[in-house]
């Protein structure tokens, strides 16, 4: 068993395209949660892959050009391979090689990073503005604010320093309008709540349940 294989319970979100093959089920995870939970975030481009015979399907070990780091910098702070499990009904993710920049999110295990199918992995291009300006410092000034799922009315927040996320109520688990335009950001008096960024943290006005 490979290190991703005890991952898989840790950080949960949404994966590049679809879910992903019968037996791997990950759950929703807002892009800020996906940020800060993992120990590397770093935009790149696959060069080259191999197979390697690690796990019981073998060890998928993409060849990376590292573009940018996010958050991993104490941890590795340049990356040059990126491990995944072969079997994609283990959460095995597929990447596309000298083809597109991706954002790529996961764990450092024994000096190697791995990710899968669970982690946060999306293409470059298809990134929202407001995902990308969460990448370089919204989501950081976040890390402290925790996010609450709402899978079904009424659900409210409990404290003030959580934040709503309804994305599942009409987005029926997929990424929503809050995942794509929205960080979670501490505000005055140490409240959390939903920022825009279409101007600068209002630090007079709390609103946790906006949008």
């Amino acid at each position: 068993m490979t290190p991703w294989l005890g991952l898989l319970v840790l950080l949960g979100s949404w994966s590049l395209g679809d879910w992903g093959a019968e037996a791997c089920t990950c759950s929703p995870s807002h892009p800020q949660d996906a940020f800060c939970n993992s120990d590397i975030v770093i935009r790149a481009k696959v060069v080259g892959k191999k197979l390697v015979k690690e796990g019981p399907f073998g060890t998928l070990v993409y060849t990376i050009k590292q573009m940018k780091m996010y958050r991993g910098f104490t941890k590795m702070p340049h990356v040059q391979y990126i491990h995944t499990e072969a079997s994609e009904s283990l959460c095995g993710l597929k990447l596309e090689v000298n083809k597109y920049q991706y954002l790529l999110t996961g764990r450092v295990y024994d000096g190697k990073m791995y990710t899968g199918l669970c982690n946060f992995v999306e293409r470059w291009d298809q990134l929202t503005l407001s995902q990308r300006k969460g990448l370089n410092y919204r989501y950081h000034l976040g890390c402290n604010c925790k996010i609450k799922p709402c899978y079904y009315l009424p659900c409210f927040v409990t404290s003030k320093n959580e934040c709503l996320w309804t994305d599942m109520l009409s987005n029926f688990g997929y990424p929503g309008y809050q995942s794509k335009h929205y960080a979670c950001i501490r505000q005055k008096g140490g409240y959390c709540s939903w920022y825009r960024g279409w101007a600068s943290p209002d630090k007079s006005i709390i609103n946790a349940t906006d949008p």
